[in-house]
């Protein structure tokens, strides 16, 4: 008893930031100038701060509106019971006395801007000049006479992209660059931990596989040696295989070397679409840690609709500290702490407030204030783990209901890992259980700290149940999150460093486009591709170190992941 009776009740932090109310009366009154709109009124006492009728409001479920007035009422039930007997028989709200009615100011009364409205023209370049023009062609004509060492292998479209500081260096592989000029190749991020050339060893993190990949001394073997190479390929494999043959072969070869729980990445190369179509949009990276990847590059359509911060910290404690100024200066459009008040919410739509009326008889209807910019869209990052209770799988991109703080709205997140050392964070095709991820959304801007319940509608079930639990992390729309596949071929033969690889590709140009990007396997060995071999999709591959027949070579491929927008963003909206 002596515990209970030191305890003390904290109420949390997020709750002191922002004003709210829970309806005791819950009214709507039609629109005259529309039919589908109506004015939603909730009477209560108003918590934590003032509210000012030029601010925002969230009803809980609906959505973010504005006000249209504010009556401040006198107390229907005091604290001091005594002194005002009329006060408790009455038991009808609307019989309490208006003591004064608080009107918005058009030109102080904040905007309902929730999408960003993008301009089409934005992106237009203006007409070039002459002068701009004629130093162009100049430049053109200067680029044509210079001649470039490039390495082997390199097309026209990639040796745009090469530094000219480092055109001078690697002179001795003039002659070997004119071999493989016109090939088309994968383009990749080169850069600081960029793709090496498939003939440049100075990368440092390629140093350590020089002495054993000698590449130089592996392309000295004879034409005897490739001939018999290719022949003993397309004999093993013939070419009079049907398409259900070769799919019976690699569905063998997957059920032997089935791993699928520690390389849950690992997808099949289509037989009907040529591999560089297929994953036109995925590329190579050296170094998922280190490796370049431009955050503004290639953004979806719907990041044309949100908003972003050059400095969120910076923002949120101006936000915060402009809330308190108001609080401080105890303005006359406010109502104050404490005070019995009806809020009239204008331009509600019609069924979502026939839906609050209803609700409001069996759960409470609560109404909070925004802080500025609350009300727009971004991309938020949410701390999550799945509940202990729920047992169903969580699937990325799945449609749940995100409660935060005061405010509950419809979701399509993306699962992803929290990585400390990297700016680039692999996504996760489901929510597993017992660890935090980071769920990333498009919904309307919230300052943190802020509590998470997400909710998932079951099938048959009328309540949604309780799914996972977080907190808000942040608000980011720069935060890298990629999506990785792993195509996966088997050795046919082995020889020393090279190996013949099959079934990863199944037609050579698609060997020649990926032909830049790294190869590894499932036993530590790394290397990469030489050259296709035969017309079905084998190639030469070289590696660091002796290759085991039964050892299973592997290519990583990435692009960046987006969340879904959501179809509707209110629960009371369905």
């Amino acid at each position: 008893m002596w515990l209970f009776k030191e305890q003390r009740l904290t109420t949390p932090h997020w709750r002191n930031q922002r004003p709210y109310l829970i309806a005791q009366k819950v009214d709507m009154v039609p629109d005259d100038s529309s039919t589908e709109k109506c004015t939603l009124l909730l009477t209560g006492y108003t918590r934590a701060h003032s509210l000012s009728v030029n601010q925002l409001v969230h009803v809980s479920g609906a959505g973010d509106f504005q006000l249209s007035r504010i009556d401040i009422m006198k107390d229907p039930i005091p604290l001091n019971a005594r002194k005002d007997h009329n006060a408790m028989d009455s038991d009808d709200i609307e019989d309490a006395e208006i003591i004064r009615s608080l009107a918005p100011d058009p030109s102080s009364q904040e905007p309902l801007l929730v999408e960003n409205v993008p301009d089409p023209l934005a992106g237009e370049q203006t007409w070039p000049t002459e002068a701009e023009m004629a130093e162009a062609e100049r430049n053109q004509k200067q680029k044509r006479l210079r001649k470039r060492a490039l390495p082997r292998g390199t097309s026209e479209y990639q040796a745009a992209w090469i530094v000219d500081d480092t055109d001078g260096e690697d002179s001795g592989m003039e002659n070997d660059g004119d071999e493989d000029e016109d090939d088309d190749g994968m383009l990749l991020d080169e850069g600081e931990s960029g793709f090496p050339s498939q003939e440049d060893t100075n990368n440092p993190d390629f140093e350590e596989d020089q002495a054993s990949l000698h590449l130089r001394d592996s392309d000295e073997e004879t034409e005897n040696d490739s001939v018999m190479m290719v022949c003993l390929f397309d004999a093993y494999e013939g070419d009079n295989m049907t398409r259900e043959q070769i799919e019976d072969e690699i569905k063998k070869i997957k059920e032997a070397h089935a791993e699928d729980e520690e390389f849950p990445d690992e997808v099949d190369t289509p037989l009907d679409v040529p591999a560089r179509k297929r994953f036109a949009k995925y590329r190579g990276l050296k170094s998922f840690r280190t490796s370049s990847w431009d955050p503004k590059e290639s953004l979806p359509p719907e990041y044309a609709r949100i908003f972003a911060f050059d400095s969120f910290a910076r923002t949120q404690k101006h936000v915060v500290a402009k809330a308190l100024k108001v609080e401080q200066e105890g303005r006359d459009d406010c109502a104050p702490v404490g005070s019995f008040a009806r809020f009239y919410i204008k331009e509600v739509p019609f069924h979502v407030a026939s839906n609050l009326c209803a609700a409001s008889r069996t759960a409470p209807i609560v109404l909070c204030g925004l802080l500025q910019h609350e009300s727009k869209m971004s991309v938020l990052h949410f701390s999550i783990k799945k509940h202990d209770s729920y047992d169903a799988p969580i699937k990325s991109k799945e449609e749940l209901i995100f409660h935060v703080g005061f405010r509950q709205f419809v979701a399509r997140p993306i699962i992803s890992t929290d990585n400390i050392n990297s700016d680039k964070h692999k996504m996760e095709r489901f929510l597993h259980a017992g660890r935090f991820s980071i769920a990333s959304i498009y919904a309307p801007i919230s300052f943190p700290p802020l509590p998470l319940i997400a909710l998932k509608n079951a099938a048959g079930a009328g309540t949604p149940a309780v799914a996972a639990v977080g907190s808000l992390r942040s608000i980011d729309p720069d935060r890298i999150i990629l999506k990785k596949i792993i195509l996966t071929g088997y050795p046919q033969r082995v020889s020393k460093l090279k190996a013949t690889v099959r079934y990863m590709f199944h037609n050579p140009e698609d060997v020649r486009w990926f032909k830049p990007v790294e190869v590894w396997t499932k036993c530590g060995r790394r290397g990469r591709v030489k050259e296709p071999i035969g017309t079905h999709g084998g190639m030469k591959c070289i590696f660091n170190g002796g290759l085991q027949q039964h050892d299973t070579v592997c290519m990583s491929l990435y692009k960046r992941a987006y969340p879904k927008w959501p179809e509707h963003r209110f629960p009371a909206n369905v």
